[in-house]
């Protein structure tokens, strides 16, 4: 029993050492495999929000100007360019039927509109509407102050017009679609959607740029086109970045993918 008891031995303090630096370098060698995964996780993650982002802003472009110019009257450009950095652009186009015709003379300029008759009631207060003269194929956009329909009356109080418009001119709703690129911040440059003169609203996070060029009527290519009705083709370039830096990146920290499109205006001549 004693010699049993003797023979017992425990850990020295050597061996306690060896063994907690031993466990030392295997969590170390663990917490960094764990951060090297969650950081490429961060990054893949980034990476398809950047892809979702350019994928459905060019998706809602190449929707949007393809509609450019349908049924909208002669008077009216179909489109509007603004060639910057980045570029925006302005596309008008008609998706629904209401519209209403004068049916009395303008005896000045904020005269109601006289629409006998005829239905108004699909136009709203604080609606912007466009009046269009089919004689001198002339119009302009105004607001609309007040819809009255026991009278077939439309009021633009507050918005005066630039010319007295006769019978037979037509007041018609028009879509007006905007995009264009909104840096105020820099670290997450938007893609803006504006309908008419409405607040504009975010269509896609961390689009840094879009660049637009017109292939017109002749072939000849564009950054600005001279005349509206005479673009046939628009060719769209929007670049997103993702939206969380890679530290681990020396310069620009940020991954960019660029995607373009080609849209064809349908309703702008052969």
């Amino acid at each position: 029993m004693f010699k049993l008891l003797k023979s017992d031995s425990g850990v020295t303090l050597v061996e306690l050492v060896i063994a907690l630096l031993i466990t030392a370098i295997l969590s170390i060698a663990m917490f960094r495999i764990y951060v090297n995964q969650h950081q490429a996780w961060i990054i893949q993650d980034s990476v398809i929000e950047m892809q979702q982002n350019a994928r459905a802003a060019v998706s809602e472009l190449t929707r949007q100007l393809r509609m450019a110019g349908y049924a909208v009257p002669n008077s009216l450009d179909p489109l509007i360019a603004r060639d910057g950095n980045p570029d925006s652009i302005t596309v008008f186009y008609r998706t629904n039927t209401c519209e209403a015709t004068l049916e009395l003379d303008m005896l000045g300029l904020t005269n109601d509109l006289c629409c006998n008759g005829h239905d108004v009631s699909c136009f709203e207060t604080g609606q912007k509407a466009y009046i269009y003269d089919p004689v001198l194929e002339s119009g302009e956009f105004f607001i609309v102050s007040h819809v009255d329909s026991s009278l077939d009356q439309i009021q633009h109080t507050g918005s005066t017009l630039t010319k007295v418009y006769l019978k037979g001119s037509v007041v018609m709703a028009i879509n007006e679609v905007t995009f264009f690129i909104d840096a105020t911040d820099i670290l997450h440059p938007r893609l803006m959607l504006a309908m008419g003169d409405g607040v504009p609203h975010i269509y896609a996070e961390d689009i840094v740029n879009l660049d637009i060029s017109y292939i017109m009527k002749n072939g000849m290519t564009v950054s600005e086109p001279y005349a509206a009705n005479e673009v046939r083709q628009i060719g769209l370039s929007v670049t997103a970045r993702t939206p969380n830096p890679n530290v681990e990146i020396s310069g620009d920290p940020y991954c960019y993918e660029t995607y373009r499109s080609q849209v064809y205006l349908r309703n702008l001549g052969g």
